[in-house]
């Protein structure tokens, strides 16, 4: 015969979700302990996407290594260049003229917006909400059509370099950039009449995955998890840089760290965000966009087309790209407020035109450390909500 207590011993069984699930995002993998459907513990498996792009850095010149760090968050390439070029514009000395600090605001805040739709539209599609994401995808290709008209392609621009940025705003651009931030607020207002007072999305948001102040403090969380939370911490403000100081904007925050707040503080971003631009544009300055005038770093928009028949130019040029420039010995940290929170770059230089060693802080794998806290207790229908409030691109988690 068993005991009462044999009898009303908790039995536990794991259970593996990814990384092939489509709700963890990419090659996440979350080895689940369950108690029936209840979440015991949630232990999140990374590096199924690891490239090695901190190591491959130290073999690249510094202009060679923009296009390793446009793959680490893939839905917001901008963003990121924006940080290694400022890091490495510290270890130089260099400072970047006016117009082209400007230039990289517009486009880093439009990258951020984008980011969010992507966010938006795969969150509520994750937890059933399949509408908004046809609708979020239709304002996100607008912004890629904007990116393209900058840089030339629709992802991994590589548009920021180091001193500036690669040529200047093309003629239509800002008609067009401002066309679009006209219909922003009633886009934006759309996807909250679907969503924030609708009662399937609050059950399913409200009071799930609570992350209180103190523990998003301790656990290192960061951008709008860590605003959701009620903590008010804005690189942007916090550590103005490329001319934050001279914009007016607000930080949202929430008040219960759960996934509905975190859902109200990234639209509330992306009004910001278009309050930013609005106010970058208004003040776009005239003259040059790179720091090494005289200097030919990158191709302009002729060699780009095939246009230029220059080739002893064309050659200078490309060896001025391999050889690059040699920065003094030193170390230097630089980070911004990437649209999932702070990215930052540590560099080292001995001397060389390389990198001795690169180190990036990515605010997805900070954020993915809450996962276990934010799940227990939960059921496993709720982890999907959880982890789609996260908002973690694997890129950003590997690297």
């Amino acid at each position: 015969m068993k005991t009462v207590a044999e009898h009303t011993e908790r039995r536990t069984y794991t259970l593996n979700m990814g990384p092939q699930h489509p709700s963890t995002h990419g090659v996440l993998r979350v080895i689940l302990e369950l108690e029936g459907e209840t979440i015991v513990d949630a232990k999140p498996v990374v590096g199924y996407l690891h490239r090695g792009t901190e190591k491959l850095a130290e073999s690249k010149t510094y202009q060679q290594v923009s296009p390793l760090i446009d793959r680490l968050d893939y839905l917001a390439c901008p963003a990121y260049n924006f940080a290694y070029c400022l890091a490495v514009e510290k270890l130089l000395g260099i400072e970047v003229p006016p117009r082209a600090k400007y230039i990289r605001v517009i486009l880093a805040e439009l990258a951020r917006i984008a980011s969010h739709l992507i966010w938006l539209g795969s969150h509520a599609m994750d937890i059933g909400a399949v509408t908004v994401f046809l609708y979020t995808f239709r304002e996100r290709e607008v912004t890629y059509e904007l990116l393209e008209m900058a840089a030339g392609v629709r992802m991994h621009q590589s548009y920021f370099v180091v001193g500036g940025v690669r040529w200047d705003l093309p003629e239509g651009f800002i008609p067009r950039l401002r066309e679009f931030l006209d219909i922003l607020p009633s886009r934006i207002q759309e996807y909250e009449n679907l969503l924030t007072k609708n009662k399937i999305w609050k059950l399913r948001t409200e009071g799930l995955g609570v992350l209180s102040k103190e523990d998003a403090i301790a656990l290192g969380a960061t951008g709008p998890m860590l605003r959701g939370s009620g903590v008010e911490w804005d690189i942007r403000k916090v550590y103005p840089y490329s001319g934050y100081d001279e914009f007016d904007f607000d930080i949202p925050t929430g008040k219960n760290g759960d996934v509905y707040d975190r859902y109200l503080v990234r639209m509330e971003e992306m009004r910001q965000s278009r309050r930013i631009i609005l106010q970058a544009l208004e003040k776009l300055p005239e003259g040059p966009i790179h720091a090494m005038e005289g200097k030919l770093y990158f191709p302009d928009p002729d060699w780009v087309r095939g246009e230029h028949k220059d080739i002893a130019a064309l050659i200078h040029q490309f060896k001025l790209v391999v050889e690059g420039f040699h920065p003094p010995k030193g170390e230097v940290y630089q980070s911004i407020e990437a649209p999932k929170g702070e990215l930052g770059f540590y560099i080292v230089s001995d001397g060389s035109p390389k990198p001795y060693r690169l180190r990036i802080r990515l605010p997805s794998l900070m954020n993915l450390q809450t996962l276990p806290l934010l799940s227990r207790g939960h059921k496993v229908a709720d982890l999907v909500a959880i982890i789609g409030t996260l908002d973690i691109v694997l890129g950003d988690v590997d690297k």
